[in-house]
Order: C-alpha cells, then sequence, then structure tokens
C-alpha cells in the first residue's frame, strides 16, 4: 500500500487548530466528522473554520461598513487559496490548513464565495418576500457547504444517479437552515433579522417586522402556529429529497452525513410538538437525545434505512 508523505508541521498544526475550533464551536459538525479517515476530517474542519470567521464577522458587533471590509479580506484570502499563493510559512492557520485541503480534494471553493455573498446579505440587512428571495439565501449560506463537504466526501464509484449528488448535497443544506431559521426565530429578531418571507408572514396574518416578532404572545388573530407548520412541511419535503445524496456516499461519509441531519431533523420534530415556542425562546434537543441520533446516524442506522427508502 502507497503511504503518503507526513504533513509538514505547520500545516499538521494549522488542522490541530482547526479541529479546536471545531470541536469547540460546531459540536453537531463535530459528532458527525468524528469517523471520518483523517485527511477528511482535517479538511472538513478547515471548511468549517474558514466559515466560522465568515459567520462571526457577520453576526459580530462591529459597524457594517467594517463588516464589509473584512468580508471582502476573507474574500481574497480565498482567492489566494485558490490561486496556490499560500506560502508555506504562512501565519494564518485557517489560510494553511485551507490551502492544503483544496489541493488535496476537488473541493469548489465558489462555495465560500456564495458564504461570503450571504453574509454580506446579512450585513445589508436583506428582507425575503418569497421563498424564492429566501432560498437564494439558503443556498448561500448553507447549500454551498453541502457542495464543498461533498468535494470532500465524492461519491461512491459508478453509482447510480452520481452527477445529482451536488444537487441533494445542496437541497439537504437547505433543510438545516431552515430548520435553524425556525429554530432561531425570536433570537434572531432580536438581533433585527426576519428570515421568514414576508408573502408567508402575510398568509397567516403574522407581523413582518422583527420588533414585533420579539413580542409574545403574538397579536391578536397572528396564526403563527400554521405559519411554522407551513415551514416544517417544507423543510420535511427538503430533508426528503435531499436524503437521496445518502445511497452515493461511502459508508463512512454516509454516516457522517446522516449523523449531522438526524440532529436536525429531530430538532425539526420537536418544533412540530410545539411551534409556538420558538415564540418563547431557542428550541433545543436535551443533550443524551441529541447524542441518541448521532450515534443512530454513526452507526450507520438512518443511513441505511434512507437508503431503503430512496431505493425500495
Amino acid at each position: 500500500m502507497r503511504h503518503r508523505p507526513p504533513l509538514p508541521s505547520a500545516v499538521l498544526a494549522s488542522y490541530h487548530y482547526c479541529e479546536t475550533i471545531t470541536g469547540q464551536q460546531a459540536r453537531n459538525f463535530a459528532y458527525g466528522i468524528r469517523l471520518l479517515p483523517t485527511a477528511q476530517r482535517r479538511a472538513l474542519s478547515a471548511l468549517y473554520a474558514f466559515a466560522r470567521r465568515v459567520d462571526d464577522i457577520g453576526d459580530g458587533t462591529l459597524d457594517p461598513e467594517t463588516k464589509r471590509t473584512r468580508l471582502l479580506e476573507c474574500r481574497d484570502l480565498l482567492e489566494r487559496v485558490r490561486s496556490g499563493s499560500v506560502p508555506d510559512d504562512a501565519t494564518d492557520p485557517v489560510a494553511l490548513a485551507l490551502a492544503h485541503a483544496a489541493r488535496t480534494f476537488p473541493i469548489p471553493l465558489g462555495g465560500l464565495d456564495e458564504l461570503i455573498d450571504g453574509v454580506l446579505m446579512d450585513v445589508r440587512g436583506h428582507t425575503y418576500e418569497n421563498w424564492d428571495d429566501l432560498r437564494f439565501y439558503c443556498r448561500c449560506v448553507a447549500g454551498a457547504i453541502g457542495r464543498l463537504s461533498l468535494g470532500v466526501f465524492g461519491t461512491v464509484p459508478g453509482v447510480r444517479g452520481a452527477a445529482r449528488a451536488p444537487e441533494y448535497a445542496d437541497t439537504l443544506g437547505l433543510a438545516l437552515q431552515l430548520t435553524n431559521i425556525l429554530r432561531d426565530v425570536r433570537e434572531d429578531a432580536g438581533n433585527g433579522r426576519v428570515y421568514l418571507p414576508a408573502e408567508d408572514l402575510r398568509k397567516f396574518a403574522c407581523p413582518e417586522t422583527a420588533e414585533d416578532l420579539r413580542r409574545y404572545p403574538p397579536p391578536h388573530g397572528a396564526d403563527f402556529t400554521n405559519l411554522v407548520r407551513f415551514q416544517i412541511e417544507r423543510a420535511r419535503e427538503l430533508f426528503a429529497e435531499g436524503f437521496k445524496l445518502l445511497p452515493m456516499l461511502d459508508r463512512r461519509s454516509g454516516a457522517c452525513v446522516a449523523a449531522m441531519a438526524g440532529i436536525y431533523h429531530r430538532l425539526l420534530d420537536r418544533i412540530a410538538e410545539d411551534p409556538a415556542a420558538v415564540l418563547r425562546g431557542r428550541v433545543a434537543l436535551p443533550a443524551p437525545e441529541k447524542a441518541l441520533v448521532a450515534v443512530r446516524g454513526l452507526t450507520g442506522m438512518d443511513a441505511r434505512r434512507i437508503a431503503r427508502q430512496a431505493h425500495p
């Protein structure tokens, strides 16, 4: 068997830095990638660390113009990664790790440009008139992450329908992001952001402003429960389509995706049990339940079940 040469110490240290960030700030993600081969796990941690940097700029307390400047600096860094001009002695561990990952795997780095575009929409205070508008945003900040991850996973050689794998990865990202949006309705409103489409808010006589969405209970006549149920059904359809990706992945990659997506799918079920809970605060799974869902995914139980449903 041919062995890869050991990584330079600077690259190894950079990957360790990215894995530490992932473990500390993305427990759901860290659950999912723990069974992957080392090279894949490191590459996904590098992707996460870059994405975390971008998200932290967007969610931070800097003024909008400074945020925009910092995001453009991230885009410049991405261009250096893309052109292969990150030096071996670079002092930025995220840059060094991402550059190595991009040389190792066919990662579609344009997805990180899309992520930056999506966060710039947040910085500008973008609002969403309809689902098509919101879907574009979700594709930028989450669908792109699915496609980037697929670049690391790859598909099983010769698997049926592999050409649609990026589409399914994108759709699964949308499902996760829409679940996030439902979970964080109150928190986002507190930060002056409304992601639910205005068209849907009007359909169910719900307030359209962040100030009004922060209030609980909802104003008289607002059918917030059915608004949430409407979005839940949309998310479930996205999950059902996105899960078609799993049979196209090898066992370990499929288990990784099933673990991460399974946690969000169960969170969606929890929201469905009490839709109005998202107005009272952030809905979360208890740690034991989250761990159980993750274990089911990591053991391949959910991936095998979903594969049978996709190809009965």
